[in-house]
């Protein structure tokens, strides 16, 4: 999950960076900002002036009469494709675990457990423990291997280490055992109440 999300923010950087530093390149030359500004691009820029092109004629028919040119273009574009099509698979493939068969395993059959209502079952069972103010709760992986993340914040008395060793004792294992789990890994996220300064006379 975090290097899915790790992947995804490097890929959208480039192409963030790319995109813009080609729209910056292109609006520069429309405008004729290197003549309004007096600057002096390098040798070879394209797109320098409103009246010029990206690529000109000479440009664009330099390769094509090379034996090699055509393979190698199709040859790039069929990659870009397979990985446009890989990338745009690996977002719509599911992160959530959706339906949760219940017992065993085992599991029996026909019998789920909705995501949604494990989450909203294990975050109210974690606020009843001592300790614990506030609690949340959502379910990632697969159905088959769910994994918990709760978002906990203690009370003004709580103590991190005895919430974790209650939350795992009471609430994270009651909900394996209602799925019929063998495991349950859980995440957990620890907050302070937030509260005023005493003042001490």
């Amino acid at each position: 999950m975090k290097r899915k999300s790790a992947v995804n923010r490097v890929l959208l950087a480039l192409t963030g960076i790319v995109l813009l530093g080609s729209g910056i390149l292109i609006l520069a030359g429309g405008f004729d900002v290197y003549r309004r500004w007096e600057l002096t691009p390098p040798t070879g820029w394209p797109m320098t002036a409103p009246d010029e092109v990206l690529l000109d004629a000479a440009d664009r028919n330099s390769w094509t009469d090379q034996g090699w040119w055509w393979p190698v273009v199709i040859a790039v574009l069929v990659i870009v494709v397979l990985l446009a099509l890989w990338w745009l698979l690996t977002q719509l493939r599911r992160t959530h675990p959706g339906q949760i068969p219940v017992g065993g395993p085992p599991a029996v059959d026909g019998v789920e457990l909705r995501e949604r209502a494990l989450s909203d079952a294990l975050a109210a069972d974690a606020r009843q423990q001592p300790g614990v103010h506030k609690a949340r709760a959502r379910m990632d992986g697969s159905a088959k291997h769910p994994e918990a993340h709760l978002d906990l914040t203690l009370a003004s008395d709580g103590e991190p280490g005895s919430v974790l060793q209650t939350l795992g004792d009471g609430p994270l294992e009651r909900a394996r055992r209602s799925t019929g789990q063998t495991r349950l890994p859980a995440t957990v996220r620890l907050r302070v109440t937030p509260h005023k300064a005493h003042r001490a006379d």
